[in-house]
């Protein structure tokens, strides 16, 4: 449906293909596969074909509208989590070790599935993160479904892509922070009587007041609806938002997290252009100890 519009767009506007691709600087068949369904656009680069195009938002629009997320495989077990997901008018989640998918940014997805499965393979990666970050839009518009969000001190500690990637990772959890249907909290690892659970979980209402609780293990993913079971969990989820630190106080730790990451980047450019200035005069010094030679004069005899 996207592909048809695009084209529609491209052929209304009197670009070919590879006059399009000219103008936006790319490859002739990144237009191509866009238009036969074949790939999956980023939202960067559809707000350049809109501007170019002159759609006036159109093509943003309807790529908003799209739920690009059903077409990744994935095992049944995940894509039976992504439909819940999709629908579910609450989410409550205690995540460790990663920032959850729902909150990552464009930078921080790709670096995950760069060094995941599918490593080595560009289209496969950009396929993904389009489809991360399309899931992520229900719940950060106006009215979006609530998102509870207990994040283990090690998700917001362990480097995934690097400084700047973190610095802006934490940026942008302090920015949806704000919004009045997500509320983030940190479980800090300098809690001694701090009981979390051992593996990440989500709790999931949905529109009919159906819950689940999910939890995932090693290459499979475990849904359960039977009430003594959502009974214990949620009782442990509630407990543990009392006593991990409050959202102020959450916050603040991620501002100190984001302030490390930005001073640890800097450092590192600074050491990187010392580094240069090193070498520049290196260079320099061999240049002038291998350039030619000038006699002087000889003494007289």
């Amino acid at each position: 449906m996207f592909g048809g519009e695009f084209r529609h767009a491209r052929e209304a506007a009197g670009y070919s293909q590879a006059g399009l691709a000219k103008l936006l600087h790319c490859d002739r068949t990144l237009i191509t596969r866009i238009e036969n369904g074949g790939r999956i656009p980023q939202e960067k680069f559809i707000k350049q074909c809109d501007e170019v195009l002159l759609m006036g938002g159109v093509l943003i629009r309807i790529w908003t509208r799209v739920d690009w997320y059903a077409e990744v495989e994935h095992p049944d077990w995940f894509q039976r989590f992504a439909q819940m997901e999709a629908e579910a008018v609450s989410l409550r989640k205690y995540q460790v070790q990663l920032v959850p998918g729902l909150l990552q940014t464009e930078d921080y997805a790709r670096a995950l599935f760069a060094r995941g499965a599918a490593a080595g393979n560009p289209d496969l990666i950009e396929e993904r993160v389009a489809a991360r970050l399309s899931r992520q839009h229900r719940f950060l518009v106006d009215g979006g479904p609530l998102l509870v969000v207990v994040l283990d001190e090690s998700a917001i500690r362990r480097v995934i892509g690097g400084p700047a990637v973190m610095r802006d990772q934490m940026d942008h959890l302090l920015t949806v922070a704000r919004q009045c249907n997500i509320a983030i909290q940190v479980a800090p690892f300098g809690l001694v009587d701090l009981a979390p659970p051992k593996t990440s979980m989500t709790l999931i209402k949905l529109p009919d007041g159906h819950e689940w609780v999910y939890s995932e293990s090693l290459g499979r993913g475990h849904f359960s609806d039977d009430p003594s079971v959502l009974t214990a969990h949620t009782r442990t989820y509630d407990v543990l938002r009392a006593d991990v630190l409050s959202s102020r106080e959450s916050m603040a730790l991620i501002t100190s997290a984001m302030e490390g990451y930005s001073a640890h980047d800097e450092s590192r450019s600074q050491r990187g252009g010392l580094a240069q200035e090193q070498l520049q005069r290196g260079r320099r010094r061999r240049l002038h100890r291998g350039g030619p030679r000038i006699p002087g004069p000889r003494p007289r005899t």
